[in-house]
C-alpha cells in the first residue's frame, strides 16, 4: 500500500480508496455523513447572478438502496472476512430482516465501518452523523466493529430552530434532530472538553453569579477558602483574618501569592471570612454536553451556504475537529459531499483527506476550497489526467460523471436536469456580467462523449441563438465541417468590453488538459459557476497551504 496522501480529494467509491491508498492506523479523525436511506432525492441549488437562487437543481444522489447481486455480494464478504463478532451479527440481523433495502443499506456502511476502524490510529475517534431512520442498527454495528466500551456519546443535534412542525395531516411529531454517533478507537483516544460562551444559559449563570466588581472593573464572585477538612498546619491568621475551624484550603505562601495577584476578596469586618476572587473572564464557558443545541443549521441566506442539500454549518465541524485532534492530525471524510469538513480541518491547521464518489462534488469542492483559502494546494486523485483516462470515464455506465468532469475543466456548472423547451439541449452554463447596468449573459455549454459532426453544431447555433456564447466539449477532434460551420456562426459583442469573441467554440478534451479555456468576457465576482464559499480565516500563525 502507497505511503499516505493529505490534502488529497479522491473521486470514487470510498470503499475501494480505503483499500487501496489508506494504510492502517493513519488516520487521527474520521468524520462521516453517510447517505441515512432516507427514501429521498438530494438536489444542489445553483445560484445566479446577484445571488439569487436558481430553479436550476442537479441530482447529487438518491438516497436509497435495493438489495442487489452486488449488495448480496458485499454481504458474503462481510460474512466469510469480517471480524466474528461483526459477521455473526450482519448474519442474526439477515436472518431477522430479510434480503430487503434495510439490509442493503446495513451491508453497505458495515464494509466501510470496518475500513474505517482499520484506518484509524489508537488514539483515534470517529463521529458517524445520521438521522432517527438508521441510527438504532448502526449503533449496535458500531458496538461490534468498535467495542461497546469505546461507545463514548449518542449526540444530539437540535438542527433546526423556530416554530416548524409536523404537517397537520401527521400522524407523529416534527423531528428537528439529527443524531452524532462518537466512538473512540481506544482508551488512549485524545479528546479535549469544549466550551461555549455564547449560550443563553451561560450568560444567565455568569450575571446571576459574578455579581461583585474590582477596581479594574473585573466581575468576579467570592468563592470559599474553607478546608472541608480538619488540617491543623493550615491553621493560620492572614492580615488580622482569623482562619476557619478546619484551616484554609491553601498554604500561607500560596495566600500571599493570591494576594499579591489581587485574587483574595478582603471582608471589611476582620470578623468575616478571607474568601478567593473567581473572575468571569477566566473561564471557559459553559461545557459542551451531548445535546448541541446552539448550532443552526445553515439558514437560506447564510454565507457559507453552498446550495448541497446536506450541507453542514462549518461551526459543527470545527466543534468535532477541535475535540478529537490536534494541529497536525489527519481528518478522513469518506462522504464528503461539498467538503464542510475539509474546510474545517484545513482552517485548523489540519491535515485532512476527502472522498466522494461524484465529479459533481469534487468539483464542487475544489471550487469551495480555492475560494475559502485562496493559493491553496491540493491534490485530485480519480479524475481523468490524459485523453485515455477521460475516455475510461466516457466509457461508465453514468453518462453524467465524464459530462460533470468536462464542465469542470472550464469552470462551468451543471445546467440541471434535461428539460423540454427553453433549456434543452443545455449540459453548462457559465454566467456573467456583461452590461453597465448588472445585465448577466451566458456562456452555453454541450459536452459530447461520443461521435460528433456538423449537425452538433448546428444544434448548438439554435441552442444558443439568443445566448451569448455557445461552446461545444467533444472527446473526438472535431471535423473541417464542423470547424468551418463555427466560425460561419460569427461572433458575440461584448457591450461592456466592447471586444468580439466567436459565438460557436469548440474545444476538444486534448485542449483542455493543455490548458486552453473559453474565450469569453472577464467573469466578475457576482458571476460565478459555482456559489462562492467565503474566505476562511486561519488560526493565527498558521501557514496558508500545508
Amino acid at each position: 500500500m502507497p505511503e499516505l496522501k493529505t490534502n488529497t480529494l479522491y473521486y470514487g467509491d470510498n470503499l475501494e480508496i480505503l483499500r487501496k491508498y489508506t494504510p492502517d492506523g493513519s488516520v487521527d479523525l474520521v468524520y462521516l455523513d453517510p447517505p441515512f436511506n432516507s427514501k429521498r432525492d438530494y438536489n444542489i441549488l445553483f445560484k445566479e447572478n446577484g445571488g439569487i437562487e436558481s430553479e436550476a437543481q442537479v441530482h447529487a444522489f438518491t438516497d436509497s438502496w435495493d438489495w442487489t447481486p452486488s449488495a448480496y455480494a458485499t454481504y458474503q464478504d462481510i460474512i466469510l472476512n469480517g471480524p466474528q463478532k461483526v459477521s455473526q451479527l450482519i448474519g442474526a440481523l439477515h436472518d431477522s430482516i430479510g434480503s430487503n433495502p434495510v439490509m442493503a443499506y446495513l451491508v453497505m456502511m458495515t464494509v466501510r465501518l470496518i475500513e474505517l476502524h482499520r484506518v484509524l490510529k489508537p488514539t483515534g475517534s470517529l463521529y458517524l452523523h445520521c438521522d432517527p431512520t438508521m441510527s438504532h442498527y448502526i449503533k449496535i454495528v458500531l458496538d461490534q466493529i468498535f467495542g461497546p466500551a469505546n461507545y463514548r456519546n449518542e449526540i444530539t443535534w437540535k438542527r433546526r430552530h423556530g416554530f416548524t412542525s409536523a404537517v397537520h395531516e401527521s400522524n407523529r411529531f416534527g423531528n428537528c434532530t439529527d443524531i452524532i454517533l462518537f466512538y473512540a478507537k481506544c482508551d488512549k483516544a485524545r479528546f479535549t472538553a469544549q466550551y461555549n460562551k455564547n449560550s443563553k444559559e451561560y450568560k444567565e449563570y455568569v450575571e446571576k453569579s459574578f455579581t461583585l466588581v474590582d477596581e479594574k472593573g473585573r466581575h468576579y464572585q467570592a468563592t470559599s477558602l474553607t478546608n472541608p477538612a480538619y488540617r491543623p498546619n493550615l491553621i493560620y491568621e492572614y492580615k488580622g483574618y482569623k482562619p476557619p475551624a478546619n484551616g484554609w484550603m491553601i498554604t500561607k505562601e500560596k495566600m500571599e501569592q493570591w494576594d499579591k495577584e489581587g485574587r483574595i476578596h478582603f471582608p471589611e469586618n476582620k470578623n468575616g471570612r478571607l474568601r478567593r476572587k473567581s473572575y468571569a473572564d477566566e473561564l471557559l464557558g459553559m461545557p459542551i454536553q451531548n445535546l448541541w443545541d446552539d448550532i443552526e443549521q445553515i439558514g437560506a441566506h447564510a454565507s457559507e451556504r453552498l446550495g448541497y442539500d446536506t450541507q453542514k454549518p462549518l461551526a459543527l465541524l470545527e466543534r468535532i475537529i477541535q475535540a478529537s485532534s490536534n494541529e497536525g492530525d489527519v481528518v478522513l471524510d469518506p462522504f464528503c459531499g461539498c467538503g464542510t469538513a475539509v474546510v474545517a480541518a484545513q482552517k485548523l491547521n489540519r491535515k485532512w483527506i476527502g472522498i466522494d464518489v461524484t465529479h459533481l462534488a469534487i468539483n464542487l469542492m475544489k471550487n469551495r476550497l480555492r475560494d475559502s483559502f485562496p493559493g491553496i494546494q491540493f491534490e485530485v486523485i480519480g479524475e481523468p489526467k490524459d485523453l485515455a483516462g477521460a475516455k475510461e470515464l466516457a466509457a461508465q455506465k453514468d453518462k453524467y460523471q465524464f459530462q460533470w468532469w468536462a464542465l469542470g475543466l472550464i469552470g462551468a456548472r451543471p445546467a440541471g436536469e434535461k428539460k423540454k423547451g427553453a433549456d434543452k439541449g443545455i449540459d453548462g452554463v457559465i454566467p456573467f456580467i456583461d452590461d453597465a447596468s448588472g445585465k448577466s449573459s451566458r456562456v452555453i455549454v454541450q459536452v459530447k462523449s461520443g461521435h460528433v459532426g456538423v449537425k452538433d453544431v448546428r444544434e448548438l447555433e439554435t441552442v444558443v441563438k439568443n445566448e451569448a456564447i455557445g461552446v461545444l466539449i467533444t472527446l473526438e477532434p472535431p471535423t473541417e465541417p464542423m470547424k468551418k460551420q463555427a466560425i460561419e456562426a460569427g461572433y458575440y459583442n461584448s457591450p461592456l468590453y466592447n471586444k468580439d469573441y466567436p459565438k460557436i467554440q469548440i474545444l476538444t478534451v486534448e485542449d483542455l488538459f493543455k490548458g486552453d479555456g473559453v474565450d469569453m468576457p472577464p467573469q466578475k465576482q457576482t458571476s460565478i459557476a459555482f456559489t462562492r464559499a467565503p474566505k476562511v480565516k486561519k488560526k493565527e500563525g498558521e501557514q496558508l497551504t500545508l
